[in-house]
Parts: C-alpha cells; structure tokens; sequence
C-alpha cells in the first residue's frame, strides 16, 4: 500500500471512528481524494473531504476536518492541519517519501507491475472491421485504444484475452468478391455492371489487377458462381493480410483472430434455438424474432429472417455466447458511436440466455477530426474516401498517431491536429515526453564519461529541492493511477501521467544537476533518473509508443 493509499485509508477509518463515537451521523462516505498542493507550504498532500461530506454528515466542514485531525492515526504523519473552508492539509514526516522510493528504486520496474488479480478472464475484443478495405483513422483511435487498455488491464494485474472478430461470412463478403469480379472483367476488357452496393476503392482495382497479373484470363472460362467463390478467397486473404500488417506497424497485435464463418450454421442455429426455448424468441410473419424489448429495447429485432437467413444479430448474439462458453468472466467490446443503439439487444440477448449483463461492457469510441494548417482534412488524397491509417503512419508516424488518439478519453470527440504532430518542439506532447526520456539516456551518458554511478543504497534524503520532491511525489502516485486508470478503462490517464512526469523530469532537469555536485547528492539524483525513466518507459510501453535514447 503506498503512501496516498495509506493516507486515504485512515481518513476513512477517522471518519468510521466518529461515526462510531455518535459525532457524525451513519452515512454513506464520500469519495476521498488526494491531491498534491500547488507548493509545499500547504504540505504534501491534501483532501477536501470534510467539504464534500458536510451535506451527509450536516456539519460545517471545519468542525469535520476538526474532528478528523483527532482521529487520524498514522506513524507517517508528521501533522496535518485545516485551510480555507475545510480543506485539509497533510504534512509527512520526512522518510516516508525516501522510504517508498527506495522500495521503487530497489524493485526496478517490476515495481510497477501490479500483483495478479484473482478474477475470471478478461476478453477484450476491438477493431474488428469488415475485412473489405482499408482501415481508416477511426479504426486506428479503436486500436490504439483496444491495444492500450489491453496493456493496461494486464500491468493492472488483470488476465486478459485480445481479440479480432474477422466478418468474414454475409453480404459484405459476396459483395467483396462481385466487386473484384467486376473489376477484374472491366481489366480484361469485358461488359462488367458493377453492383450497385459493391466497393467502389482503389484497393477493390489493385486486388483485381494483382490476380490478372498473377493468372491473366484463367477465371474467364469459369462459371461466374465458381470464379466469385474463388476471388471472395483471394480478396479475404488479401484484405486479412494486409490488414493485419497495417496494425503490426501500429503496434496492434491479437492473442486470436476469430473467424465469423466458425459460428455458421451450427452455433447460430443454436443459439437462436436457445432463446426460442426459453421462450425469448417467437415465429412472426415466416421470421423469428427476439424479444429484446422485455429488455429495454424500443422494438423486438429479427434473428432469422423470413428466407432463412441470419441477421448481423444472429451471429452477434452467437459470438457472445461463444465467448462466454470459452470461459471469459468479463466482455468488453469497442465499437464505434454508430453502434449506440445495438448495444442493449446484444445485451439482451445475453440476459435471455441467462448471462449477466453487466458482465458485457461496451466502450463506444467517438469520432476523430483531421486538421492541417487549421483546416478540416475530410478526404484521402490517394483514394479520395476517408483517410487511411497507413496513410496517417506515413505522415506523422506510429508513435504520434497513438498518443494524439489516446490523450483524449474514448467518449470525447478527438480533434487531431496533423502539423502537432509532427513537429519536434515541446508543444507536442509525444515529443515532450519522448524527449525526457531521451535526456535520461543521455544524463547516464555523461555520468558514466565523469565515472559517477548510481549507488545500491543511495541517501535518497539528500533530495530536499522543491523539483525533486515533486518529482518523488508523481513517482510515488503511478501504481495508484494504474490502478485506477485500468477501473475506469482510461488509458487516457495514463497518456496524461507519462506528459505529467515529464514535465517534473525537465524541471528537474534544469534544477538539479548530477555532474559536479558532491558524491552522496550527485549518487541520489541519479538514482532518482532511473526510477523516472522507468516510469516513463513503463508508461510508453503501456501506451504502444516507442521510448528512445536520443533524439
């Protein structure tokens, strides 16, 4: 338990205690927040806890932070005392930051790795777009999400399973294959309609062109059902492959990549069956239906249709199931904003199979904005449709597409500014903190040249300047952040935290030199370098962003 967490817990157990003793009426406690103060003379930490309970206790927030300051016990606490309306302030004694610090310093960056969690799996399953073109940059804000979440989830001592749901089995796909049919007839010189829902990209002419390339007219004497079964094979691997190596350059990768055509007919079939059964799914006008507003729905939703076909739904409902079947506690999924209202019927087709709701959590992730020179960026410039993700890896790159999608929580619309991003100055958040790392590099460069090591037990309270201290403070509240930063599924957090540490690190930095000061203080503050850039690279990693040495 760190500091802040020992801090918190015997403010509650204050409180408790003047429950107990008739002072405070039983109630419900508010929330308990810790902040660190603008300056160091209003100590090191401090709560505005009695405020926020004064409407359940009914009491002057003073006469609350009064009657907490008699019951906090903690052989940490040097004093704490009461400011403003009932803002209290806490003051440490001096070798309680040194002590954790020497606990983090120790450990390296195992320290930051949270114990396991003894919870059912976690499935999360993100991106999963239709395998029939390019992704574009609202795909690349889901991945960059899913991967970091995923990441997150696991370093917050969660077991998590990643994976892609390939749509590879429905319409989309037949419309696929008549689309690179086409395309590939009009190659050859051949009267080829184009169907009116077919995929009209540059990547449906580029897969045409590569199978005439690769087997000239050879397709031409097949019957066109045989020649579409045979370019709806091609085009999927293609489109799979390709895919796949767009989110490999974007540090994207699945424990699974689950196949949609696994679930047809046999799982539909059963599944549908199911809720039939239990008497959630009913025959009307040649179709079945789910009664998905017994659940919150506005309107019962079709599973089969009236030829014998199932809906998206069906399968949908299928895969979920699935997923449950193979043992995973806890579903969570990303989707588009689009997909707002299709959440309560998966929900309640679980719930009518007899699952948990709560245990399916659905993110919806908003929509991004490109901005060059100030102005709206709407189209690609090689497709003339959306912009691409390869395309937004190619201008800006990897690792500063990721942060600018995930700086911003999931639910808020992104404004992405393209001429940020790529500019090396410390008004681009990625590069800033990029940069404090590749500082850090080069401060155990110089060391090592002027022959100055960081000591196996440094005298950590040497480091008494208001930029270490606060320094030591951020370090101290990161496993807290992940903790809590994996709760609220905010790998945004996390973004906020690496650019926040990085801002006390170049401070620092320009404070606190290591060269030429005397052996014991130029040992401590080398010491206090290296468990800042394993923050930083913990947090990076976290985040799926690159942590160089030099810049």
């Amino acid at each position: 338990m760190d500091i802040k967490e020992q801090l918190g817990a015997a403010i509650r157990q204050a409180a408790e205690r003047a429950i107990a003793d008739g002072v405070f009426p039983s109630a419900e406690l508010a929330d308990i927040l810790l902040e660190v103060p603008p300056e160091k003379k209003f100590g090191d930490f401090a709560t505005n806890f009695a405020m926020q309970s004064a409407r359940v206790f009914r009491m002057n927030p003073r006469k609350i932070a009064e009657e907490l300051m008699v019951r906090i016990e903690g052989d940490w606490l040097d004093h704490a005392e009461i400011a403003g309306p009932g803002f209290i302030n806490f003051y440490l004694k001096g070798n309680v930051l040194y002590d954790l610090l020497r606990a983090i310093y120790e450990r390296g960056e195992s320290y930051f790795h949270l114990p396991q969690k003894d919870t059912a799996p976690i499935m999360v399953e993100y991106v999963s777009a239709n395998p029939t073109g390019l992704l574009h940059v609202g795909h690349g804000r889901g991945a960059a999400v899913g991967s970091a979440l995923v990441n997150l989830l696991r370093a917050a001592g969660y077991s998590v399973h990643s994976e892609y749901y390939i749509n590879d089995a429905g319409h989309q796909i037949d419309n696929l294959a008549a689309s690179v049919n086409a395309r590939y007839l009009e190659l050859l010189g051949k009267d080829a309609p184009f169907p009116e829902d077919g995929y009209h990209g540059a990547d449906i002419i580029d897969t045409a062109k590569g199978i005439v390339e690769a087997e000239g007219e050879r397709y031409l004497s097949m019957p066109e059902r045989e020649r579409l079964a045979a370019f709806k094979e091609i085009a999927l691997r293609e489109k799979l492959g390709r895919l796949k190596e767009h989110l490999v350059s974007f540090n994207v990768t699945f424990d699974e990549w689950f196949s949609e055509r696994t679930l047809h007919p046999q799982a539909v079939h059963d599944a549908c069956q199911a809720l039939k059964e239990k008497g959630k799914a009913y025959d009307k006008d040649g179709a079945l239906w789910l009664r998905s507003t017994e659940y919150g729905d506005d309107k019962d939703r079709v599973v089969i249709r009236d030829n014998g076909v199932p809906t998206y739904l069906a399968a949908d409902i299928a895969y979920h199931q699935n997923k449950f079947e193979r043992g995973f506690g806890h579903l969570i999924n990303i989707w588009g904003a689009d997909h707002h209202g299709y959440v309560c019927r998966v929900k309640a087709a679980m719930q009518a199979l007899g699952y948990d709701p709560t245990h399916l959590e659905v993110l919806l992730l908003q929509m991004v904005s490109l901005y060059r020179g100030g102005e709206l960026v709407k189209m690609s410039k090689r497709t003339g449709e959306s912009v691409t993700l390869e395309e937004l890896i190619e201008e800006v790159g990897t690792d500063a597409a990721r942060y600018f999608f995930l700086m911003r929580s999931l639910d808020s619309q992104l404004d992405f500014d393209l001429d940020l991003a790529k500019s090396h100055s410390n008004e681009n958040p990625v590069y800033y903190i990029q940069y404090a790392h590749a500082r850090i590099a080069s401060i155990f460069r110089q060391a090592k040249e002027a022959g100055i090591a960081a000591d196996d037990a440094p005298d950590f309270s040497r480091l008494v300047d208001e930029a270490e201290i606060a320094l030591i403070k951020k370090i101290e509240e990161y496993t807290e952040e992940i903790e809590r930063a994996a709760k609220e599924r905010a790998p945004h957090r996390i973004a906020r935290f690496a650019y926040d540490t990085a801002g006390l690190f170049h401070s620092f930095y320009n404070k606190c030199r290591i060269v030429g000061v005397e052996p014991m203080l130029s040992s401590a503050r080398l010491a206090l370098v290296t468990v800042a850039g394993n923050i930083l690279r913990h947090a990076l990693g976290i985040l799926g962003i690159s942590a160089p040495e030099k810049m």
